[in-house]
Formats: C-alpha cells, sequence, structure tokens
C-alpha cells in the first residue's frame, strides 16, 4: 500500500526524480521484510526506464528479486493496455486516438508516442501543456532576475524562495512566454533510437543564468572539465547509476568549483527565447580595467609580444622543420 500511494505521487519523474522511487521501494523492502519488488509501473520492454530501476535496486539490496510484468504476460503495448484496462473498467487518461506517453514532474514534462513516433511530422499545437505557442506568446518582453549562491538559485526578482516554489514560479512565467520547448531524437540505453518532444521552461531559465553567473566566476580550464563532467554525469543518471562512486564523486567536485558562484543573472524572456542582459557577482573574475580597450594601468599591451613568441614556439619549430631552416 506504502509503494501504491508512493507510486501515485511520483510517477511521472525524470531520470533523477524516479531514484525517489526506488530509494523509498529499497526502504520499504527493509523495514518490511520483502524480498520481491513488483515493478507495476508499466515500463515497456524497449524503454530504458527497467534498467534504471533494477541497477538501483540491485546497488542498494542486491538480495532483492525483481518482478516485472511487462516482460512476462500478454500485453505487448499501450493499445493493448488501453484495451485491457477498459475491458476490466479501469479509467485511463488517454485513447487510442489520443495516446502520447506523457510523463511530468516538476521540473518538465516530456511527450511520446502518437504522431511523434514518425520524425517527419510537427507536432500538433494543442500537444503542449506546460508552455504557450512562442507566436501567441505576449508581444512585449519580460525581464527578470534571478539570485543566486553558490550555485544554486534562490531567488526570483529579489523574493527568496524554496527550491520549489522558485521553479513553481519560473515554470509559470517561462511557461507564459513559450519557454524551453525542445524537439529531439535521442539514443535509449537499449539500443534504439527515439523522438522525444519536452517542455522544461523553468529548467531554461535557471540553467541560463546559472550557466552565466558561471562565465563570470569560475576560469576556463575548470569551466572545461566542468563541461565535460556534466556530459559523464548526464549518462550515469540516464543509465540509472544514481548510486555509483563516480556519480557521487561528480557532486563533490561541482559543489567544490561553485562556491564562489554567486550573484544574480538578468534575463530577458521574448517569444521563445531566453537573452542574458546582465550579470553580476561579488566573486567576478571579470576585470573592467583589464579588459576595457581603453589604456589601462594592470595590463601592459607589450608584454604580447612575448606571450605570443612562447606560445606559438611549437608551431614555430614545426614550421622550421617542414621548410628545413
Amino acid at each position: 500500500m506504502l509503494l501504491k500511494k508512493l507510486e501515485r505521487m511520483l510517477f511521472h519523474m525524470d531520470a533523477q526524480g524516479r531514484e525517489m522511487i526506488r530509494h523509498v521501494s529499497q526502504y520499504a523492502s527493509k523495514n518490511y521484510n520483502t524480498t520481491y519488488i513488483l515493478l507495476y509501473h508499466f515500463v515497456l520492454p524497449n524503454i530504458s526506464l527497467q534498467v534504471r530501476f533494477e541497477l538501483t535496486f540491485f546497488a542498494l539490496n542486491p538480495e532483492l528479486n525483481v518482478v516485472a510484468p511487462w516482460r512476462e504476460w500478454e500485453i505487448k503495448g499501450r493499445e493493448d493496455a488501453i484495451e485491457y484496462a477498459k475491458k476490466h473498467n479501469v479509467p485511463v487518461p488517454v485513447t487510442k486516438k489520443s495516446i502520447y506517453s506523457r510523463d511530468r514532474n516538476l521540473w518538465h514534462l516530456s511527450h511520446e508516442g502518437d504522431i511523434l513516433e514518425d520524425p517527419e511530422n510537427e507536432p500538433s499545437k494543442d500537444m503542449y501543456m506546460m508552455t504557450v505557442d512562442p507566436e501567441d506568446a505576449p508581444d512585449q518582453p519580460q525581464y527578470i532576475e534571478i539570485g543566486i549562491v553558490s550555485g544554486l538559485p534562490v531567488s526570483v526578482n529579489g523574493e527568496e524562495l524554496s527550491p520549489a516554489s522558485l521553479l513553481s514560479e519560473l515554470n509559470e512565467i517561462g511557461g507564459r512566454h513559450g519557454i524551453g520547448r525542445i524537439d529531439m531524437v535521442e539514443n535509449r540505453l537499449v539500443g534504439m533510437k527515439s523522438r522525444g518532444v519536452y517542455e522544461t521552461p523553468g529548467g531554461t531559465i535557471l540553467f541560463t543564468a546559472v550557466r552565466e553567473l558561471e562565465s563570470l566566476t569560475l576560469d576556463r580550464e575548470t569551466m572545461q572539465v566542468k563541461d565535460s563532467l556534466a556530459l559523464k554525469y548526464a549518462e550515469l543518471v540516464y543509465a540509472g547509476r544514481w548510486f555509483d562512486p563516480l556519480r557521487q564523486s561528480m557532486d563533490a567536485f561541482m559543489e567544490k568549483i561553485t562556491d564562489s558562484t554567486t550573484g544574480s543573472v538578468t534575463l530577458k524572456l521574448y517569444k521563445g527565447s531566453v537573452t542574458v542582459t546582465g550579470r553580476k557577482s561579488p566573486y567576478s573574475l571579470y576585470r573592467q580595467d583589464i579588459s576595457s580597450f581603453e589604456s589601462g594601468q594592470i595590463y601592459d599591451q607589450a608584454d604580447a609580444a612575448g606571450f605570443i613568441r612562447l606560445y606559438g614556439l611549437p608551431m614555430r619549430v614545426r614550421a622550421m622543420l617542414e621548410k628545413g631552416i
């Protein structure tokens, strides 16, 4: 009963959110002497989610046995499932005429299936649920300021909010301006390609804001390493390896390098676009007296000549070799 309640609350989750279900399931198995976990989330055999669930169970409690009905019963797809539900008087929010597969949580809403299975088809206008069509968005832009402390967004337009309230507020604001739509073909963990359309208004705003503030507070090498690790981090989470020591080590690295990522970023939202208009931080590595095109006291233009000669030495040596000098 406990797991059923949690399933109803948390079913529509992305790769990170579903860790909550798995974590609580593992807790329940320990406290209620459960040796079998029934995966009643209706994950199709060709969906990567089944891998995420079971890898997490292996990591948290290798003694658990997993039962996955989709791999055993006669129902082969969503149309079969709809017919089965209809036969047994089970209400479901989809029909054979509108059979989008949707996952929704605080961060995003994903759409798959139906006409999207043909990659040439344009998504229908009425499919979207979180965002208005950018063409129908307000004709006047809206400016917002995102406050950030140690890499974490904490306020909108000067008002401090909890993480959930902040994201909800940005979802509403961003959705009103048609922010955060993406139509993509992805590579599933199980080997096939699939097409999905995603709505992430608040997440798109936050990503843009944090990334822009990092451009002020992180040096070049740190940003390059962070960017390379971000791809691996996403791969680990997508593959269900949330409890992998590597993921935990990456978190420690990210927390350390973003200690000084504190400040605010001003954004302009207009008909589906997010444009940075200003950024500031007490820990900014940007110095106007150094970067200015006007004369300054810190940067000596003559220093460039020696730097260029040393920096270009490998190229000069190779050219000398090729020319027999």
